[in-house]
């Protein structure tokens, strides 16, 4: 399967594309959770308008949408948008934005982690800050 440009590899997982193998194992846990009556059900790439067509100047102006990874129907009846991602990039963050900007759902980026598992990729960033870095030595004149 091919590459993208952030070394993403393709997968193929029940007939269905996905642009990554992380992305293909947390459909195979949302059909789990399923299974075990976790989660009511999802859905795949959910379509949300962030901003609607407009004209200007004569122009018909083309809306601009967000394409989600995933829509989980909780038992509670709360829906979760979640994306898969490894990072965040500058055109995912203006779209996060004016989706949380325009809908009340939750959007939730998980990313999987050698280390943690399945973790939300903002409490991921804060972890790895926390780590203590070793403090340099103190500057020290040598005694002649």
């Amino acid at each position: 399967m091919a590459v993208n440009k952030f070394g993403n590899r393709k997968v193929l997982v029940d007939g269905i594309k996905f642009d990554s193998v992380a992305e293909a194992k947390y459909y195979e846990q949302l059909k789990w959770l399923k299974h075990a009556k976790q989660i009511k059900g999802f859905k795949l790439q959910p379509r949300f308008v962030l901003l609607d067509p407009y004209k200007k100047n004569g122009k018909t102006i083309r809306a601009i949408h967000y394409v989600a990874d995933f829509k989980i129907h909780n038992l509670d009846g709360s829906i979760e948008i979640v994306d898969v991602k490894g990072h965040e990039t500058k055109d995912f963050l203006i779209k996060k934005k004016l989706f949380e900007h325009r809908y009340d759902y939750t959007l939730k980026v998980v990313t999987l982690d050698d280390s943690f598992g399945w973790i939300e990729l903002d409490q991921l960033k804060k972890l790895k800050k926390k780590k203590v870095k070793p403090k340099p030595k103190a500057f020290t004149r040598r005694r002649r």
